[in-house]
């Protein structure tokens, strides 16, 4: 104990504490000092734990120095040449004492300011997150150092028409990347917009949320191709990684599966025994199918942003070439379901069961050939959903490609669709948020969410999210249109609404009609509508269904007959189609038509085979749209007796918000003709607390 004592006060007397508390200090504020001015200079955060790591490698020395040395007014002497009795060691002690106290003010000072940028950085990212999509948080943005975003690669052939080789190579790359699961690996959906080389590295990434980005060209010159790829730190704007491939095209295969891997290891990534097969395996041997597939996939992804029929087509041409040169080209064959269950989704024409029927075929060929790829799952999903409408299957199908690629953008978007549609509306919105995470950019994924925001009649997020769509997009109509429909069901203004659509889009125009008909500006909605080309709205806006009635409204019975005639022809062939949703919606149609005819018998029974093929307890998308479309047909009739309760049961229904809001009891003409009936204004009082202030003047309605 002594011992100890005698120890103490000897460093005590040699001012031993005094030095290693100022060099704590020190090291301290330096730190500070270099975490504020290293993001200047570029540095990450690398330079200050280097920094605090080599102070405390030094403690101990200076600790030492400081036992044998001491600095005096007359500079740095041994402690042996000095005389304990001496009165000026005091004066050193103090003196020691106003440095630290300096230089802990320093460091405190340090702290507080570096905790203010902090804080302001992250209010401004979180402030701009708000805006741009919805966010209700100024948290700052937490990017994983294994994130990664493939930018297109550079096409640097002499032959325009070699871009589809530089596109697949992007594709097979991203593609492989995205099968490993500790990588957060960005669609190309969100990269597509962005040059190969862009100028603000940083602000891209930023964009993306990822902390790394691929650039990459490739040449090619007949049977030659010259591929180089480079990994780099889009923080510091760095080189991680980078190679070149110089190969032909009998040897290129799997080339993939290397840049994969090589990404991974720089970024530290570790792949599962199953993830470094995959990655390695090679989907075909034969040059000419390998390229055949190349040029389909260009195709196919052209076609599904587009949705362009013709490129669909094409696309499923050239993967049936691949597939007969290669017979056991699994890729192809489930990727060729793909294309063909996506031609029958939009195509709806009468070979549309024939496609699915094929495209179940391939899926299975596909699952043959390899039951564990995540593409085949994905072919078994879609050809499930839409070619047999088994919604059971198909979630098995994509919950599967979850469990082999967690983070696979096409399972977490289908499994959204599906859940949604059985009101499971939370989770779809937590998979679409998830999704969207890994393809912040996609309009098509921000606008699904704006829809589904709306059917939990979130009208303000859906907003938001529609606005998020056309910064990046400023020309998207969807958008445009959806955002004036949640401002009418969250607010009922519609002329405020009217007043933000701009542009002739088909779609914005058709929003436009609608805007005017509930402002009881019948005959501008009549010459607006007859301006519109036909097509493209027939699921949910009937052109020639719409314009009998606007015709009606109008006094002009003839023109309203002729128009009656004309939807019930164009109706009546799609109540054969496959699609319950699709015919169901033709049913509904055919419905109008006739009680437009005054054939009310055969209207209601168009009517009731409509909801006998829908049920809204089990499709909360179509199923509320199916009763408050039905009740209008029942109404412009005068039946409250049948539109009423159809009224009601869509009212209550799951996903109603995407349909209606109760606001529209009193905006929409529709119910004029059942206004005063008792059935109505029981309704009207149920919902009372919904009533706008104001009202537009009421006339002879037609249904919405």
């Amino acid at each position: 104990m002594g011992r100890s004592a005698g120890l103490f006060a000897e460093l005590k007397r040699r001012n031993v504490p005094r030095a290693a508390v100022l060099y704590v200090g020190a090291i301290w504020a330096l730190a500070q000092g270099i975490a504020q001015l290293a993001p200047v200079f570029g540095f990450g955060d690398w330079v200050t734990r280097w920094f605090v790591a080599a102070g405390a490698i030094g403690f101990p020395f200076w600790v030492a120095f400081t036992w044998f040395y001491e600095f005096t007014s007359e500079g740095l002497k041994r402690e042996s040449e000095l005389d304990p009795a001496d009165p000026a060691a005091g004066a050193r002690g103090r003196r020691l004492d106003k440095w630290i106290i300096a230089v802990l003010v320093v460091a405190v000072v340090l702290l507080v300011t570096n905790q203010f940028v902090q804080r302001r950085d992250a209010t401004s990212r979180g402030a701009a997150s708000s805006g741009a999509a919805g966010a209700a948080t100024a948290a700052p943005i937490q990017v994983s150092p294994r994130s990664i975003a493939v930018l297109p690669f550079d096409n640097l052939s002499r032959d325009a028409d070699n871009a589809y080789f530089a596109r697949g190579m992007q594709d097979l790359i991203l593609t492989r990347l995205s099968e490993i699961g500790e990588l957060k690996v960005i669609s190309r959906t969100s990269t597509m917009k962005y040059g190969s080389r862009p100028e603000n590295l940083r602000q891209v990434a930023a964009e993306l949320g990822v902390a790394t980005v691929l650039e990459g060209s490739v040449q090619k010159s007949g049977n030659d191709v010259l591929i180089n790829v480079q990994l780099i730190d889009a923080k510091t704007d760095t080189h991680i990684w980078g190679e070149s491939y110089q190969r032909t095209l009998d040897n290129i295969f799997g080339m993939e599966g290397e840049v994969a891997q090589k990404v991974a290891d720089a970024l530290r990534a570790r792949l599962s025994p199953a993830e470094s097969e995959r990655i390695a395996a090679i989907p075909t041997h034969d040059r000419e199918a390998y390229d055949l597939f190349l040029r389909a996939e260009f195709l196919l992804d052209r076609g599904v942003i587009n949705f362009d029929k013709d490129s669909l087509g094409q696309a499923v041409a050239l993967y049936g070439q691949a597939v007969a040169r290669d017979p056991e080209f699994a890729l192809a064959f489930a990727r060729k379901s793909y294309a063909e269950n996506m031609l029958g989704r939009i195509g709806g024409e009468a070979a549309t069961e024939a496609l699915y029927a094929q495209g179940h075929q391939d899926a299975e060929r596909a699952l043959v050939l390899a039951p564990r790829l995540p593409m085949t799952q994905v072919a078994l999903g879609y050809s499930a959903y839409f070619g047999r409408n088994d919604p059971v299957a198909a979630t098995a199908a994509f919950k599967l490609v979850l469990d082999l690629q967690p983070n696979d953008l096409q399972a977490l978007e289908a499994l959204a669709l599906i859940e949604r549609r059985s009101g499971r509306i939370e989770v779809a919105l937590d998979r679409l948020r998830q999704a969207l995470a890994l393809d912040p950019r996609n309009v098509i994924l921000i606008s699904t969410l704006s829809e589904t925001l709306m059917m939990v009649s979130d009208y303000e997020g859906a907003q938001t999210w529609s606005r998020r769509a056309r910064m990046i997009d400023p020309d998207n109509a969807d958008a445009m249109a959806r955002e004036a429909m949640a401002g009418v069901l969250m607010n009922g203004d519609a002329q405020a609404a009217l007043a933000r659509l701009e542009g002739e889009a088909p779609l914005v125009r058709a929003m436009r009609v609608y805007l005017l008909y509930l402002l009881h500006r019948n005959d501008e909605a009549l010459a607006e509508l007859r301006s519109l080309p036909s097509g493209g709205f027939d699921l949910y806006f009937n052109r020639s269904l719409l314009l009998a009635r606007l015709l009606q409204l109008h006094g002009d019975a003839a023109g309203a007959r002729a128009g009656y005639l004309q939807a019930l022809s164009e109706a009546m062939p799609k109540t054969r189609v496959a699609s319950p949703v699709q015919s169901a919606w033709a049913w509904s149609n055919v419905g109008g038509a006739q009680i437009g005819l005054g054939r009310f018998r055969e209207g209601q029974d168009a009517i009731n085979r409509s909801l006998a093929l829908v049920d809204p307890a089990h499709d909360h998308v179509d199923g509320p749209r199916l009763l408050y479309a039905n009740a209008g047909h029942f109404a412009a009739a005068g039946r409250a007796d049948l539109a009423v309760p159809l009224l009601a049961r869509a009212l209550a229904a799951a996903g109603v918000g995407l349909t209606t809001s109760p606001r529209m009891l009193w905006l929409d003409p529709a119910w004029d003709p059942i206004r005063d009936s008792p059935g109505f204004r029981q309704l009207l009082g149920k919902y009372s607390r919904w009533a706008p202030q104001a009202v537009p003047v009421s006339g002879s309605g037609m249904p919405g």
